[in-house]
Parts: structure tokens; C-alpha cells; sequence
């Protein structure tokens, strides 16, 4: 059961930027008005910006932006009813902690997201800069029980134009896809996507699915990490207000949408419209050896298709790709 803080997060969240008095919130949330007072310190100290006026109540600030699943929750549509958001300020990976939730029983729609993440991942064992305060990290749990292992990697492309979608939601600039998990925007890196999953051993399809993604909301001050600063860019170039719940509400609202239709629906296709790397030239990482290639196409199954110099032609699955990229590449 939700604590007095966080009930009274969800009541100012659901009523932004309007006034509320104490009698009231205590009449709603049937606690005393001490009760209210101590609650809306205990926000103020976390960092959220309550302005209060004598006989008019309180009133949660339309410029806070701090990530919550109260926050995150205004923004949600029906897709995405049967979610169950958690949010924690800090943790070491989204994914593992989710893994862990997974394996003891969690339900399909179960979501962990974080402010900042100490072990954040990313693919081949990367490490993912996850800071407080200027990203938005989660992950989602779904168990598709009917699919087969193979098609693991429609999660990861849905998730790639919802994160697109999201993204463009709320700008005005565009969101390209850089084979298989990775958001560009004008040449930079503004989020990353690892999907895990669990197969079962003796129906041979998935058990579970953990898909996690980071979005890079706002430049950390002081810029990015040096081996990362040449590559790394930001959703947003200022502040918003509220950006950050926005942003990880709006990919909720449509990846569930395009999980819902399942494998065979519509987003292939505007994967295959968004993609950063068709008609280019790339390097092939597999396996140790690195390989020059033209990049054709995206399949249905979500393979990239590849044409060797030595006119040998490939369906890729796995792996990966570095292409070349100019900052003003839309």
C-alpha cells in the first residue's frame, strides 16, 4: 500500500498546476491535515516543487520535473492499463533488478524504471552512462509465451519506433534507427535498447522478456564522459517541464500498442522507413572479424540484409554494424 508521500504525489500529479487545500487532501486521502503538512515536506526535500498560498492549498509546480510513477501514470492510455510502474531513485540495472522480479513470478506489464542506475547495461556487455536527474532508464517485463525464441528481436524493432515516435511526440526533430537498438538524432546517440529474455526448456519458446531502454533526456552538466562525448546526445536541448514522465509515458503508450498487434503488425515497416543504415556503407562486426558491407534492406523478420564487397550476400540476426554518420543526417 502506498505511503501518505506518495498518495500525495499521485493526487498533485493528477491535479498539476492546480490548487488544492490541505482539508481537502486530507478529506481524500483520509489523513489528518498534520498528516498533509508532513507529506508535502517530505516531497519538497526529494526535490519536488510544491508552492503553497494560504486558503487556496497546494500545488505541484507544471516545471517540476522529477521521474515518478505518479508522474509517469498521468500520461498513460489504455494500452497500457494492466502496466504496474515502480520507480526507484537509484538502482544498479533496471534489467537486473527486473530479471530478478521475472524469475520470481512477476506478471507481464510489471515496469521498473530508476532516476539514476550505478551498472546500467548495454549490448556485448557495454556499460550504459545512466546519471541521475537527466535521463530516463527502465525496463518492461512481457512473457509472449507463444513465441518462439527467434522472434525476440520484433521486441527490440517495435521498441525502436516507439522510442522514435515518443521521442518526435514531444519536438520537433527526427528519430532515426541505427541497426538493431540504437536512436540517433542529428548524428548522436540519444538512446539504447537490450532486450533479455528466458526461453523454457522444455516448450522451447520464451518464458520471459526483459526490455530495457535508456533515453538521454538532457545533456549531464559538464557534458558527457570523454569516450562517449563524441557519440552521445540529448531527446530534449533544454529542460521541460515534465519531460522526462512524458517521454517514458509516451514509448509506453505506443510500444504497447504494437505489442498488442503481435509480430505480424505494422511497425516493420516504419522500422524499415526510419533506418540510418540502408543504401550505406558498414562494417560488419561478427564473430571476431570485421567485414565491409552495403546494407540493403530490413526484412520481415527483422534481419538486416548485407551485400559483401566480395558480392556475398547476408541476412544478419545478430551482431553488429558501425556506420559512418554526419551530424546533420536525418
Amino acid at each position: 500500500m502506498a505511503g501518505t508521500k506518495e498518495q500525495l504525489l499521485d493526487l498533485l500529479e493528477q491535479n498539476r498546476g492546480q490548487y488544492i487545500s490541505g482539508e481537502e487532501a486530507a478529506k481524500r486521502l483520509n489523513i489528518s491535515r498534520a498528516a498533509v503538512w508532513k507529506g508535502i515536506q517530505g516531497l519538497r526535500n526529494e526535490g519536488y516543487q510544491v508552492n503553497a498560498v494560504q486558503n487556496r492549498g497546494y500545488s505541484l509546480s507544471e516545471e517540476t520535473d522529477i521521474l515518478s510513477a505518479q508522474g509517469i501514470g498521468r500520461y498513460l492510455q489504455p494500452s497500457c492499463s494492466s502496466l504496474k510502474l515502480e520507480v526507484f531513485r537509484e538502482t544498479g540495472s533496471t534489467n537486473n533488478l527486473l530479471r530478478e522480479k521475472a524469475a520470481a513470478g512477476a506478471p507481464e506489464g510489471t515496469v521498473v524504471a530508476a532516476v539514476s542506475q550505478t551498472e546500467g547495461k548495454g549490448r556485448l556487455g557495454r556499460r550504459f552512462f545512466s546519471p541521475a536527474d537527466t535521463g530516463v532508464y527502465l525496463s518492461l517485463l512481457l512473457r509472449p509465451d507463444t513465441w518462439l525464441p527467434e522472434q525476440a528481436v520484433h521486441i527490440t524493432t517495435m521498441a525502436a519506433v516507439a522510442a522514435c515516435e515518443a521521442i518526435e511526440a514531444l519536438g520537433e526533430r527526427t528519430a532515426r534507427i541505427k541497426w538493431v537498438n540504437d536512436i540517433f538524432m542529428d548524428g548522436r546517440k540519444v538512446s539504447g535498447i537490450l532486450t533479455e529474455a528466458s526461453m523454457g526448456l522444455e516448450s522451447g519458446r520464451l518464458d520471459y522478456v526483459v526490455l530495457g531502454i535508456g533515453f538521454n533526456a538532457y545533456a549531464p552538466e559538464g557534458g558527457f564522459p570523454p569516450e562517449i562525448g563524441e557519440i552521445a546526445g540529448a531527446v530534449f536541448p533544454e529542460r521541460q517541464n515534465d519531460g522526462k514522465n512524458r517521454l517514458a509515458a509516451e514509448f509506453l503508450n505506443r510500444f504497447m500498442v504494437y505489442y498488442r498487434a503481435g509480430a505480424e503488425g505494422s511497425y516493420v515497416e516504419k522500422y524499415r522507413k526510419r533506418s540510418l543504415v540502408i543504401g550505406k556503407e558498414v562494417l560488419v562486426l561478427k564473430q571476431g572479424r570485421k567485414r565491409k558491407a552495403k546494407a540493403l534492406d530490413v526484412d520481415r523478420d527483422c534481419h538486416l540484409l548485407v551485400e559483401y564487397e566480395d558480392g556475398e550476400r547476408e541476412e544478419l540476426s545478430s551482431g553488429e554494424i558501425s556506420v559512418r554518420l554526419t551530424r546533420t543526417e536525418q
